[in-house]
Order: C-alpha cells, then sequence, then structure tokens
C-alpha cells in the first residue's frame, strides 16, 4: 500500500469513534507475573532509544498504522468483535514490558482478559481538525514508554466508515500494518453476514524474540558476524552509516523536525520493464540500490556508497502471517570511484548481497553490545535506509487503491533519512521522511528525480 503520514491519507470529516483496551484489562495487567520471555532485541533496542531520547528532553512519537475504508453503513457492535478477533491473534498486541532496574521484563495478558473499549468522541466536520487531533491522540496511545500502546478509531458516515490503527513501532513492521485490512474486512463481514471465521492459527511474535534471542546470545565477540560488522562500521568512521549527501545538520546540533516527501515514481509498465531488466541480477531491489549508488556518488561524492539494507526475518512460513516487528539489516558496500555503469553496479549489489544477506538474521543491537562501542542512542533511527518492498503479493492489495487503504508513519524528528520503495500494482511509489532543512529538501527531491529517470531509461532502453 501507499505509505504516507495521517495528513496525507484522504481523512474526511464524521464521527469518531475509538476503542483502546478495556482499563480493567489494564488493571488486571498490573498484577500479571513476569512472562519469561524477554524482549526482542529490536523491541529492546527501540524502546531504550525512546527512553534515552525522552530523557533528554524531546518526545519523538515512533507509530506506525493503517488507514482503510468500510463501504457501506457500518455496524459497530460487528466491527468491535473483529477488531477484538483480530486483537487475540497476535500475542504481541497484549504484551508489555515493565522495568526492573535498568532491566526490561515481559509480560503476557491472557487473551480471555482481552476487551476493547468503545467510546464516542464526537462530530468532525473540519478535515484539518480531525486530522490534528489523531495525530495528537496516537501520539499519546500508542507511545513507546507506555502499556497499552495501540489504539483503533473509526470515522462513520453513511455512505463509508474509515478505519484508522496505530501501534508503537515495537509491535508491528510495515509488512504487518499492510495485511491488516483485508483481515478485518473479512472478519467483519462473517460477522455482517453471521457466519463463523476460523483463520489458521498464527504463531507469536513473542515466541519468536524468545528463539531469536537465545540464537543471538550463541555468538561472542570472536564470531565472523561480529568481525564484519566491526570492519564495517570501523570504515564508517567509528558508526553507522547516514545517507552519503549533505542534509544541512550542524554536528551536534539538536535532533531537527522531519518532513515527508511521498510519490508515484513510475506507472505499472515502467515497474515491470525495470524489474525484467533487472531479474537476472536479482530484481528490483538491486536495481533501486544500483541506482542509489549511483545518484548519491553524484550528489555527495563519496567513494564508497555504504548502506545498511532492511530484510524481513520471516524465515520460517510459520512467522508469515504473524504480526511483530520482524526486520534485520545487512550491510553492503559499493566501490563508485571509477563511475561505473548501472549493469556494473547491478552485479556488484548482488554480489554484496549474496555475501551479507545472512547478517540480517543477526539483531544488530547484539552485536553493537558486542562491539563494545559506545552507541547510545540520540535518534530514533540507528542509521539510515532504502526499503523496497514488493506488495503485489499482499491479501487485499488489490483492493487498496478503491478502499482508500494506506500506510502510515509517523513524522515527527530525527537526523537520518528512512525512504520506503514500494511496487503496488500501480506501479512503484516512493516516501521518505528526512531532516526538514533546506539542503536535505534540495538534495532528497535531486535523488527522487534522478532514482525516476534511472528506472524509466533502463526501463524504456531495454
Amino acid at each position: 500500500m501507499r505509505m504516507t503520514d495521517i495528513q496525507r491519507c484522504e481523512v474526511r470529516p464524521g464521527l469518531l469513534i475509538e476503542w483502546t483496551l478495556d482499563p480493567a484489562a489494564i488493571e488486571t495487567a498490573t498484577d500479571l507475573p513476569e512472562d519469561s520471555r524477554p524482549p526482542g532485541y529490536v523491541q529492546e533496542a527501540h524502546i531504550r532509544t525512546a527512553r534515552s531520547v525522552r530523557e533528554d528532553g524531546l518526545f519523538v512519537p515512533t507509530w506506525l498504522g493503517t488507514a482503510f475504508d468500510i463501504p457501506g453503513t457500518v455496524d459497530l457492535d460487528v466491527l468491535q468483535d473483529a477488531l477484538r478477533s483480530w486483537t487475540l491473534r497476535h500475542e504481541t498486541l497484549r504484551s508489555g514490558f515493565r522495568w526492573a532496574g535498568d532491566e526490561m521484563r515481559r509480560f503476557t495478558l491472557d487473551a480471555e482478559a482481552v476487551s476493547l473499549h468503545r467510546g464516542v468522541v464526537g462530530e468532525f466536520s473540519d478535515a484539518g481538525e480531525l486530522v490534528q487531533y489523531l495525530q495528537d491522540r496516537f501520539d499519546v496511545a500508542a507511545d513507546a514508554l507506555s502499556w497499552p500502546n495501540l489504539i483503533y478509531t473509526a470515522v462513520v458516515r453513511d455512505d463509508c466508515t474509515s478505519v484508522y490503527m496505530a501501534f508503537d513501532h515495537s509491535n508491528v513492521d510495515s509488512y504487518s500494518i499492510q495485511r491488516i485490512p483485508a483481515e478485518i474486512h473479512e472478519l467483519y463481514t462473517a460477522g455482517v453476514e453471521g457466519r463463523a471465521v476460523e483463520p489458521a492459527p498464527v504463531s507469536s511474535y513473542v515466541d519468536f524474540c524468545e528463539i531469536e534471542r537465545a540464537n543471538a546470545d550463541q555468538i561472542d565477540e570472536t564470531h565472523a558476524i561480529v568481525a564484519r560488522w566491526r570492519e564495517f562500521i570501523n570504515r564508517c568512521d567509528g558508526k553507522l552509516p547516514n545517507f552519503p549527501v549533505d542534509l544541512g545538520l550542524e554536528p551536534g546540533g539538536k535532533l531537527p523536525t522531519q518532513k515527508l516527501m511521498q510519490e508515484m515514481l513510475v506507472d505499472a509498465d515502467d515497474a515491470a520493464a525495470f524489474e525484467s531488466y533487472c531479474r537476472p541480477f536479482g530484481g528490483s531491489l538491486v536495481g533501486v540500490l544500483a541506482a542509489t549508488s549511483l545518484i548519491v556518488h553524484e550528489i555527495g561524492g563519496q567513494s564508497v556508497y555504504r548502506t545498511v539494507v532492511p530484510f524481513h526475518t520471516r524465515a520460517k512460513s510459520r512467522w508469515h502471517d504473524s504480526v511483530g516487528w520482524y526486520v534485520g539489516g545487512a550491510p553492503i558496500e559499493i566501490p563508485m570511484a571509477q563511475k561505473p555503469d548501472f549493469h556494473s553496479v547491478l552485479a556488484m549489489v548482488r554480489a554484496e548481497l549474496q555475501a551479507n544477506r545472512s547478517l540480517a538474521r543477526m539483531p544488530i543491537a547484539r552485536v553493537l553490545g558486542l562491539l563494545g562501542s559506545d552507541f547510545r542512542p540520540t535518534s530514533p533511527d540507528l542509521y539510515s535506509i532504502v526499503s523496497f518492498v514488493d506488495a503485489r503479493g499482499i491479501p487485499g492489495s488489490g483492493r487498496w487503491t478503491d478502499l482508500k487503504a494506506y500506510g502510515l508513519v509517523r513524522v515527527s524528528y530525527g537526523d537520518q533519512v528512512c525512504a520506503w520503495i514500494n511496487r503496488l500494482h500501480e506501479g512503484l511509489q516512493f516516501a521518505s521522511r528526512y531532516p526538514d532543512t533546506d539542503i536535505a529538501h534540495k538534495n532528497m527531491r535531486l535523488y527522487v528525480e534522478q532514482l525516476r529517470e534511472i528506472i524509466i531509461s533502463v526501463a524504456r532502453g531495454h
């Protein structure tokens, strides 16, 4: 689905309803014993970062969300049942953390204790006021340092109802939120029709965290994965890489506000032709990274493009339908001093990904701890990313345009560039949050325009 922010997802006026975890369920959670399953490394790093930034005096919302329509007159009772049923499928949504000194301890609410509280917020006649209310409400209700950290809302109208759901990032990733519209629609439609739905069991992200952490804790500082990261970070001047163009930031300055840039890059035909050309080298992801290597060398002048490529960690099919933060990172380095052509860079990117992709299965937070470096986070993002996802195979993707379905990112503060390129049925969509400076805006516009030019040139020239 198209990634954007709450300001650009076609919010329309109507009667606002919200669902939060029932106070009785929250009270039950206060007395729960410790769940022996630990936080995932990415969860712990995320929450510790949020705490560190908060201690520095800055509130940085980090929620992700989804938006979609339900056509026709909605039955709120049925919708509430659908939302509760969906929530129960995913254990991580009823699992949180407490601090015991400087340690994070998990607790998990039993499924039978989960109930939703419905409240009527009121009628909104102005879309701008509604957008601002939703953003402010999500900032509080889906905060990384509180629990529960999710909220569901609906803007009710006679002809259709728009659903907006927000979660702290510790429990969801992009793939998780893109699956939500079809799953809620299936449950809601079955409820309206009086049919029972027996969805296949979904494995728990909480279990995944325990398994991943146990595996990660078996390595030490002598492991080959740690050595590879050590070499990479040393060549990045002792830190993880930023987007290698001038972003107009002063060293040691305050964490800047960010802006969002989002637009369609190319249509479906050009996207398909670009994919066809890149397929022998691994597909559009390789093509996007190759194009990025060329562009940032042109803009920034660095002789080597170094970045961390995000990959999902749903290595086994049991995690395929599970909601959670299943993402790791693999370092790559693309030499650009000899100004290679696009075809040559494709081959270099393919070789780097083949050599290093497996590193994404080891949580980078574990590696950084073993390196012994002081990576006290002062930014919500450890490094910049350029992410590519082919979303056409996600259930319900063919209806996303008709249902006004969007993936939502919260744009607030940060000194990194996070870019997402999604392959949709209608083409390639680009979205990015980046520091709000004139220089960053100029260079990000150059990046997007040149990325489009390369994709079109490859698609139509070959």
